[in-house]
C-alpha cells in the first residue's frame, strides 16, 4: 500500500517521480482500510526536506500509511516558507486530544545548548509525557533521541571535541530484535551529530538494550520497550546529499568543519557520494511499522489505555 500524505505537500512530486507508492486523499477514503496514523513532528530546519525523507522510508512499507506533520505550537521556523507551514502543518495542541500508532520526533540544530534553555523544552516534555497516552509507539532521531532519554530516564549527553560526521561502519547487537530482522552484521549509517550519550549512563532498571553501535561514533539506537519508543541517534533517513549540503552550509558560515569521513569518494568533496545505507534505512522503517501494525490495537481510540 502506498502513503497518504497533503495532495500538493512538495515531497509528493518528487516520491511519484522516484517510484514511491503515494495515494491521493480520494483514494485513501475509497479504501476500506483502516490506515497506520503516524505523526511526524519536525523538528529540522529544512522542514521540506525533511518531510521527503521520512515520507521516502514511510512509503516503501506495505501497509497504507497516513502522515500527519505536526509542529511545537508557537514556534516560528526560520527556513521554511510560513505558506507552507500554514498549509500544512497542525500545531501540537491542535492535535493532542487525537491518537497515533506512530509518532517520529526529529533531530534538531539545538544540541549544543542545554535542553532546558531550548525555547520549546516545556512543550517538548508535555509531548513526551503525552506520547505515554495517545501514542502506540515512538520513534525518535538525533537531538529528539537525546531528548527523550534525558526527559524519561535522565540520561546526560556530552559535548563532543569536534563533530561527529560522516558515515560510519555499525553493528548489528541484536539480530533476533524484530526491528533489526534482515540486519547485515555491518552496516553504515550516517552521523552528524556534536553530541553524544553513552552506554554506560543507560540506567539499569530502565529496560532498555542497545541494539546498534559503532566504535567510533558510540550508541545508534535504542530499543525503549517501558516508553514503547526506539531511540536513533543518528541519521539513518538522511539522503544522498544531505551530508554534502551540511558540509558546504558549515563552510560558507565559516566554521570550522572538515569533509565527513568516509562519504566523498576517496575524499573529494567535488566527487558524487554514494549512497550505501539506503537499504538499511528502509528495512529499519519496514521493521518498525510492522511491529506497530502486528501490535497496535484496531481500535485506535483503544491507543494509551
Amino acid at each position: 500500500m502506498p502513503i497518504k500524505i497533503p495532495d500538493h505537500l512538495p515531497a509528493r512530486a518528487l516520491l511519484d517521480a522516484e517510484g514511491v507508492m503515494v495515494m491521493s486523499e480520494a483514494d485513501a477514503v475509497r479504501q476500506d482500510i483502516r490506515p497506520m496514523r503516524i505523526g511526524l513532528l519536525n523538528l529540522m530546519p529544512d522542514k521540506i526536506r525533511t518531510e521527503t525523507q521520512i515520507a521516502r522510508l514511510l512509503g516503501s512499507t506495505p501497509l497504507q500509511v497516513e502522515l500527519t506533520l505536526v509542529k511545537i505550537t508557537n514556534h516560528v521556523a526560520r527556513n521554511t516558507p510560513a505558506e507552507h507551514i500554514t498549509s500544512f502543518y497542525r500545531g501540537w495542541e491542535e492535535i493532542n486530544t487525537e491518537r497515533f500508532d506512530g509518532f517520529i520526533i526529529t533531530g534538531a540544530p539545538v544540541e549544543k545548548l542545554p535542553f532546558e534553555q531550548v525555547t520549546y523544552w516545556d512543550e517538548l516534555r508535555r509531548i513526551f509525557d503525552w506520547t505515554q497516552t495517545h501514542v502506540h509507539t515512538c520513534f525518535n532521531i538525533c537531538w529528539g533521541a537525546q531528548a527523550a532519554v534525558h526527559h524519561f530516564h535522565g540520561m546526560p549527553k556530552y559535548q563532543l571535541p569536534e563533530k561527529a560526521f560522516g558515515v560510519f561502519r555499525h553493528r548489528n547487537l541484536a539480530p533476533a530484535s524484530p526491528y533489526l530482522r534482515g540486519f547485515s552484521d555491518d552496516f553504515s549509517v550516517p552521523v552528524s551529530r556534536w553530541t553524544e550519550v553513552r552506554n554506560e549512563d543507560i540506567p539499569a532498571a530502565s529496560g532498555m538494550s542497545a541494539l546498534m553501535e559503532s566504535d567510533e561514533t558510540g550508541l545508534c539506537l535504542l530499543d525503549d520497550p517501558v516508553q514503547r519508543s526506539l531511540h536513533m541517534f543518528n541519521h539513518i533517513e538522511y539522503d544522498t546529499n544531505s551530508l554534502s549540503e551540511e558540509f558546504a552550509r558549515d563552510r560558507e558560515a565559516d566554521k570550522p568543519i572538515l569533509p565527513p569521513r568516509n562519504y566523498f569518494p576517496q575524499n573529494d568533496p567535488n566527487r558524487q557520494p554514494e549512497n550505501r545505507w539506503r537499504s538499511h534505512a528502509q528495512l529499519l522503517f519496514g521493521n518498525w511499522i510492522n511491529q506497530l501494525y502486528q501490535t497496535t490495537p484496531f481500535d485506535i481510540s483503544k491507543i494509551g489505555k
